[in-house]
């Protein structure tokens, strides 16, 4: 890392066979230093070659494109001392000159992707490698956390950007890496040079079909993960209980990778026997490999117990101890934003933040939370604006049938109306559950009322934004989050406030 390789040392040809001496690599004209890599890329807006001339200026000593990037830029190619580079699939081409590049990441490598449960379950893989004794982190949502921290711009960052944060992990003594794996990541190729043992799959629901073109589309590019990324001697951690679980299965098995299927139908390699909920936590009954295990989990939400399998899964698929992994079962904790109990208040009522920001999301933590509370259940929901449009009316569905009342506020309403927003989550609730629902667009005031609303017993869950510090509108990023917002307003209701 750091000294010059050639085209050659970092997978690629030139188009004339023209070798060249690369200092560094970009995806971002303005970063192009002299004897840089640009790679230009196409965009959902704009061809990354539209930006060829300035890198050029700045001194890149090569191009990378693809066939219509070159016929963009042909002027400004022609006339150019610089080596081109025009691969069918740049993206691709561009993951494996990065991973060559940096030349280091941890040695042992695992990824997650789903619609759901991909942050938990990623730091509940470290959390059991940390317990082992192991120097790990996790990498997506919410930045890299764990024996190195950097934060994150995207759940699944740019390959020069990803290779560079392993590269400084495995500098850092970092052994064990468990990444998220996003759909748009992975259509984008992003993970194509990471050296992965093993990958595990959640669930598949409704979600970025403003980016995907139906869910088809969806599905095959999670299921990139098995069919492209992870290699034909990793191993595929599949939850069944799935709908799309076998379907998911099959893509792997067809590669040729073993397969540890989880979840509670029967036959699973890593069953989930039974489940025992109590006011705190819950305990689980597994089955692996005609092995039971039992072990007390302090954390809400049955779906919890699907995530902490894969994550068992994938570190037994690494060569770890059956036996000594589920030791470690009891002393995982809660992850940030993900069913994180925010605050209680003084007649014992609680309040959660979870990151629900999907219909299958909001119903499964809503249908979670019941088992453990006694009163009633409240829901705060939202949907962001310039995002898929379709899952608004869902999401108001999916709360008025789960919680016995619902305040529909604003949750990054970004450059839409945050009325029309709020209108479209209010369209799917049915006539009938509108007596026991509130629109109150200042998230602030519906968190405030939210918490107000809760007697002895009753719980309140705050969906959609997790662990995020701030509130997009329009072209701002204001601060805001959720749990502190939960516990000011606790405070102030229960009179803790100085």
């Amino acid at each position: 890392m750091g000294q010059a390789k050639s085209l050659a040392q970092l997978g690629l040809t030139a188009k004339s066979g023209r070798d060249a001496q690369i200092t560094g690599l970009a995806v971002d004209s303005r970063e192009v230093r002299a004897g840089y890599l640009f790679a230009a890329l196409p965009g959902t807006r704009v061809h990354g070659a539209s930006f060829i001339p300035t890198a050029l200026e700045q001194g890149a000593a090569a191009i990378l494109t693809d066939a219509d990037g070159a016929r963009l830029a042909a002027d400004a190619l022609g006339s150019a001392d610089a080596a081109i580079v025009v691969a069918e699939d740049p993206r691709q081409a561009l993951a494996g000159a990065a991973a060559l590049w940096f030349a280091a990441q941890p040695a042992t490598m695992v990824a997650v992707t789903g619609t759901n449960g991909k942050t938990s379950v990623a730091t509940f893989t470290r959390q059991i490698w940390e317990e082992m004794g192991l120097a790990a982190v996790n990498l997506g949502t919410t930045g890299v956390e764990g024996a190195y921290e950097a934060p994150l711009r995207h759940t699944t960052p740019e390959p020069i950007t990803l290779h560079r944060v392993l590269a400084q992990a495995a500098a850092a003594g970092v052994t064990h890496a468990a990444m998220e794996a996003s759909s748009h990541g992975l259509a984008q190729r992003r993970l194509d040079g990471v050296h992965l043992r093993a990958a595990g799959f959640t669930n598949l629901t409704q979600d970025h079909l403003d980016y995907h073109a139906d869910f088809a589309d969806y599905f095959n590019a999670k299921a990139g993960l098995f069919a492209r990324v992870l290699g034909v001697d990793g191993t595929a951690v599949i939850n069944v209980d799935d709908s799309r679980g076998m379907d998911m299965a099959k893509v792997a098995r067809t590669r040729g990778q073993e397969v540890i299927t989880v979840g509670r139908r029967e036959g699973a390699d890593l069953q989930l026997v039974s489940q025992r909920f109590d006011a705190t936590g819950q305990t689980i009954l597994c089955r692996f490999r005609g092995k039971s295990y039992s072990a007390d989990l302090a954390l809400l939400g049955g779906f919890q117990a699907e995530n902490i399998l894969v994550a068992v899964g994938l570190v037994i698929a690494c060569g770890a101890d059956p036996d000594r992994v589920f030791e470690t079962l009891p002393h995982l904790t809660t992850v940030r934003g993900r069913m994180q109990l925010a605050a209680t208040r003084s007649n014992g009522a609680a309040v959660f933040v979870d990151y629900a920001h999907t219909p299958d999301a909001v119903a499964t933590a809503l249908k979670a939370l019941r088992p453990h509370v006694m009163g009633r259940l409240i829901a705060i929901v939202g949907a962001g604006g310039d995002r898929d449009t379709t899952k608004r009316p869902l999401m108001g569905q999916a709360a008025a049938e789960n919680a016995d009342q619902v305040i529909v506020t604003d949750d990054n309403p970004r450059s839409e109306d945050p009325a029309a927003i709020r209108a479209a989550v209010l369209s799917g609730i049915p006539a009938a559950a509108r007596a026991h629902v509130l629109e109150v667009g200042d998230r602030a005031e519906a968190i405030l009322r939210g918490v107000a609303a809760l007697g002895p017993g009753d719980a309140l869950l705050i969906a959609g934004k997790g662990h995020e510090t701030g509130q997009t509108v329009g072209d701002m990023v204001l601060p805001f989050d959720d749990v502190e917002q939960a516990s000011m307003a606790v405070a102030a209701l229960d009179g803790r406030l100085a």
